[in-house]
C-alpha cells in the first residue's frame, strides 16, 4: 500500500508554489497524495508568519489532522518553523520542524513515519539560506504560481521576512522559462508570477548583487513563449516597477492589465518610520503612469493600520490619500507586534481597539473602490478564465483585468477563456455578462 500524504499552506502565493513542489518530490518517492481532510499517514503544514494570525491558526490546523488520524505523522515547515522551531514543536502531535533551507529536503527527513514523544528540529541560521529551490503550483487551480525570486535584502522595520527567508536572490532566466514551459503543455491558462520581492529579479541565485538579468528582462522573456495565454505579476514594489515595465505590459501579448503594489502608509511620517524605501509621492506617480496607458488596469494596494506613531491625524492621512487615488481594491493589514523587529520596540503603540476600527473603515473604502472599478467596467468586452469550482450553483472567473464574474454553474467553462460583456452587479457584488457571439446564457 502506498503511504498517503496531506498538505495544508497557510500565508502567500509563494508558499503555495513551494507546498507544490515539495508534493511532487513526495509522488517521486512513492507517496499519494490527498486532500488535507482525508486519512493521511503524514500531514505536512506549510506555515506563514506574516500576521499573529497565522501563528495562531497552525495549532487548530494540527488538530485538524490528529482529529483525522491521531496516529499520522505531523511536519511544520516555512516561515513561522525558520522563526520559531522550538515553539513548533512543543505543540502538542507535532513530529518534525523544518527551517527554510530543510523543507526541501523533508523527504531526506522521514523514516518509518513513526510518531516523535517530542518534535524534531532542524533549522538553520538564516544567513546559511543563501542558495535558491525553483518551484511552482499545479494541479489545483486553472492558474499556476511560479516562483521566480526569493528572499528579501530590505530592512522595514515592522517585518521577519528576511529572517525567515534570508537574502534576495533569484532563479536563472533559463530555469524560468523552462518551469514556465512546463506548466503551459499542461493546459494552464494563467501563471502567476511569485516571490518575496519580485522587482528585485536578477540577482544571482546565491545572492550575490551583480543582476544577470533584471525584472524587465524577464517579463520580456516570458512574453515571448508560446502557449501561455495568461501572466500575471502578483505583487512588487512600487520603487521596482519601472515605466518601462509598466509600458511593456500596456503593449504585452500575455502580460495582464493587472498590478498589485505594496503601499503600506500614505502617511510619508510613517513611511519613513517603516523604512520603507518610497514616499507616497511615488507612489502616486506609478497609479498615475498605470492608468495613462492602462485605464481599465486594476491597481491593488497592501495597506497597514496601527502602526506604532500612527496617530489619528496619520491615519486619517493614509485614508484621504487612498480615497483620493484611481485604485481598485484593498489589502488591509492591522500591524502586529512580531519578535526581533525594530517596530516592536517603538513608543506610540496603538490600542487594538483603535487598530480594529482603522482596519474596519478601510476595509470598508475597499468594498467602496471595488464596487466603483466594477462599474466602470459595465458594457466593457473582456476576456474571463473559468475556475473549477461549484460555488452554490455557481462559476466564477476573472477577467484579464481581475474583474470576478458569476455564472450558472456549468461544468464545460471550467479552465476555458470565454469573450463577454460585463452587464449587471449581482447583490453579492460579483458581475454577471453575456456571451460575445456564443448561445450560452449567462
Amino acid at each position: 500500500m502506498k503511504k498517503k500524504v496531506a498538505f495544508y499552506t497557510l500565508g502567500c502565493k509563494l508558499n503555495f508554489s513551494e507546498t507544490s513542489t515539495i508534493a511532487r518530490d513526495f509522488q517521486e518517492e512513492g507517496f499519494d497524495r490527498v486532500d488535507f481532510s482525508e486519512h493521511a499517514d503524514m500531514y505536512v503544514i506549510n506555515t506563514c508568519s506574516v500576521t499573529e494570525n497565522a501563528d495562531k491558526r497552525f495549532k487548530s490546523i494540527v488538530k485538524q489532522a490528529q482529529k483525522v488520524n491521531p496516529d499520522a505523522f505531523v511536519a511544520a515547515i516555512g516561515c513561522y518553523a525558520q522563526l520559531k522551531p522550538e515553539e513548533l514543536a512543543s505543540v502538542h502531535g507535532v513530529d518534525l520542524v523544518l527551517g527554510a533551507t530543510e523543507k526541501f529536503k523533508i523527504t531526506d527527513y522521514i523514516n518509518d513515519l513513526s510518531k516523535n514523544d517530542f518534535g524534531e528540529v532542524h533549522s538553520c541560521e538564516i544567513v546559511e539560506a543563501d542558495f535558491y529551490v525553483g518551484s511552482y503550483a499545479i494541479g489545483d487551480r486553472t492558474r499556476a504560481f511560479l516562483k521566480v525570486q526569493d528572499g528579501c535584502d530590505y530592512k522595514c522595520t515592522y517585518c521577519t521576512i528576511p529572517l525567515a527567508r534570508g537574502i534576495s536572490r533569484s532563479d536563472t532566466l533559463q530555469n524560468v522559462l523552462k518551469n514556465a514551459k512546463e506548466i503551459a503543455a499542461q493546459d494552464i491558462k494563467e501563471i502567476v508570477l511569485t516571490g518575496v520581492n519580485i522587482g528585485d529579479y536578477g540577482k544571482g541565485e546565491f545572492g550575490n548583487k551583480k543582476h544577470e538579468h533584471t525584472f524587465y528582462d524577464l517579463v520580456e522573456a516570458l512574453d515571448a513563449i508560446e502557449g501561455i495565454h495568461r501572466l500575471r505579476i502578483s505583487s512588487i514594489e512600487p520603487n521596482l516597477l519601472k515605466n518601462k515595465t509598466i509600458d511593456f505590459v500596456a503593449k504585452s501579448n500575455s502580460f495582464v492589465p493587472h498590478f498589485h503594489i505594496p503601499l503600506q502608509s500614505g502617511s510619508d511620517e510613517i513611511l519613513k518610520l517603516m523604512r520603507r524605501r518610497y514616499l507616497s509621492g511615488l507612489y502616486v506617480d506609478r497609479v498615475t503612469r498605470i492608468k495613462e496607458v492602462m485605464p481599465h488596469a486594476c491597481v491593488g494596494v497592501d495597506v497597514i493600520v496601527g502602526f506604532p506613531g500612527e496617530t489619528d491625524e496619520l491615519f486619517l492621512e493614509t485614508y484621504h490619500f487612498l480615497n483620493t487615488l484611481d485604485i481598485s481594491y484593498l489589502h488591509v493589514f492591522t500591524y502586529s507586534e512580531r519578535d526581533n523587529t525594530v517596530a516592536a520596540e517603538m513608543n506610540g503603540v496603538v490600542s487594538k481597539n483603535v487598530r480594529s476600527k482603522r482596519s474596519k473603515m478601510l476595509r470598508g473604502l475597499s468594498a467602496k473602490k471595488r464596487r466603483a472599478f466594477y462599474e466602470s467596467q459595465l458594457g466593457t468586452t473582456r476576456t474571463v478564465l473559468f475556475e473549477g469550482e461549484n460555488k452554490e450553483g455557481y462559476i466564477h472567473g476573472f477577467t484579464e483585468n481581475y474583474v470576478k464574474v458569476k455564472s450558472p454553474w456549468n461544468p464545460e467553462l471550467v479552465n476555458q477563456l470565454k469573450q463577454v460583456t460585463l452587464t449587471t452587479i449581482d447583490e453579492d457584488g460579483l458581475v454577471r455578462f453575456d456571451f460575445v457571439s456564443e448561445k450560452i446564457e449567462a
